[in-house]
């Protein structure tokens, strides 16, 4: 008798190949740094943004030297031990002791503290966060004197030239300039803020939670995530930020904000279809037998979760590629999905705490499961 198993059947490796590939002709596939996401779909095509001019260059340049001082490398170590940190990322001081980062550069962190351009290390605490928009908010032990970055009065418009500080491939502090060819541009995918500002900036891993700063020398957003094109260009995201930001008041009142969960997760390489389309749901399900609606999928579920308690049943077959157990969610309290992202985004409309009904599919019958959705940290992975 063979064995069941989690894993997906025979055909996986064509089908992984052929999910990749791109749809609608973006050709663009997600790489991690400084956190992955691929770029937005819905994005209209960009015309190519102008080189900076000569005199653009130098005011930035004098501007990274002014403002350096007033930026942050984040480390995750133990105090008496640095030397080769668990983790790294940006910050910049925004005034009074706090700092503005990305939250995922701190959301893992068990010993951070962060290090001035003089080289000096601070204890640090993290105030609040809101993790839909990856922003933080640090209280660091900073000296004194330590200058600050302004905020901006408003957002930044298409081809203004961008600043970005930050401590990309081992560097230390460094600037990358560029400019700014999208604003408001939505995300393909639920882990990856929308509304963020695009920019040609070609960052790297570290420069997460650095500032990008315009051209009169005001923070207009906190570096999140980028996309890799196949043929190598880099595309830049940051979430805007402005001195009138309601999220920064709430940060600073303590708010921490998680991402609400169920406790399902579609794990390699079957999250290549996390945005399978509809119309190509028959054509993946001929090689892993999931009939003939298309839904959200799943290959996980955590121990003790809402989705746990509530018996929803993860993808298993049997050693001839069946399919013996599979739940298929056809819809978050009425909103129809038809992927696993569409199903992250809908249940991230709502937060920890409130009850949603997931419309599943399981051996040929809809039913309606109700559950209370919890924090992220609340589900052990």
């Amino acid at each position: 008798m063979n064995a069941n198993r989690t894993a997906a059947p025979r055909g996986l490796f064509l089908l992984t190949a052929l999910l990749l590939a791109p749809v609608g002709g973006s050709g663009v596939q997600a790489q991690p740094a400084p956190a992955p996401a691929p770029p937005p779909s819905s994005a209209a095509p960009r015309a190519v943004p102008a080189p900076l001019t000569a005199a653009e260059t130098a005011a930035l340049r004098a501007l990274y030297e002014k403002l350096r001082p007033a930026t942050l490398r984040i480390e995750d170590c133990p105090p008496n031990d640095c030397t080769e940190p668990d983790g790294v990322g940006t910050a910049f001081h925004i005034g009074d002791g706090y700092a503005l980062t990305a939250y995922h550069v701190v959301s893992e962190g068990r010993n951070l503290s962060a290090v001035t351009l003089s080289k000096g290390r601070h204890s640090l605490e993290v105030v609040g966060f809101d993790e839909a928009s990856d922003t933080a908010l640090l209280k660091v032990n900073l000296p004194a004197q330590t200058p600050a970055i302004p905020l901006a009065t408003a957002r930044p418009a298409v081809g203004e030239v961008a600043l970005a500080i930050g401590n990309g491939g081992g560097a230390f502090l460094t600037s990358k300039t560029g400019r700014v060819t999208g604003v408001d541009v939505p995300s393909d995918q639920a882990d990856f803020p929308s509304g963020a500002l695009e920019l040609n900036t070609r960052l790297q891993p570290g420069d997460s939670g650095g500032p990008i700063i315009n051209a009169r020398g005001e923070a207009v957003g906190v570096i999140s995530y980028i996309s890799v094109a196949r043929r190598g260009g880099i595309t830049s995201y940051a979430v805007p930020v402005t001195r009138t930001d309601p999220r920064l008041a709430e940060l600073r009142r303590g708010v921490k904000r998680e991402f609400p969960v169920i406790g399902v997760a579609l794990r390699s390489p079957l999250n290549a279809a996390a945005n399978l389309p509809a119309e190509r749901f028959a054509e993946f399900s001929a090689y892993f037998d999931l009939g003939s609606t298309p839904g959200a999928f799943f290959t996980d579920v955590s121990p003790g979760s809402p989705a746990a308690r509530a018996g929803l049943r993860p993808l298993n077959y049997d050693g001839d590629g069946k399919r013996i157990a599979g739940d298929i969610v056809l819809a978050v309290n009425g909103q129809r999905v038809n992927n696993f992202s569409d199903f992250q985004f809908a249940v991230r409309r709502y937060q920890p705490g409130e009850t949603v009904t997931l419309r599943v599919l399981r051996d040929g019958q809809t039913i309606d499961i109700p559950l209370t959705l919890v924090p992220r940290t609340a589900v052990r992975n």
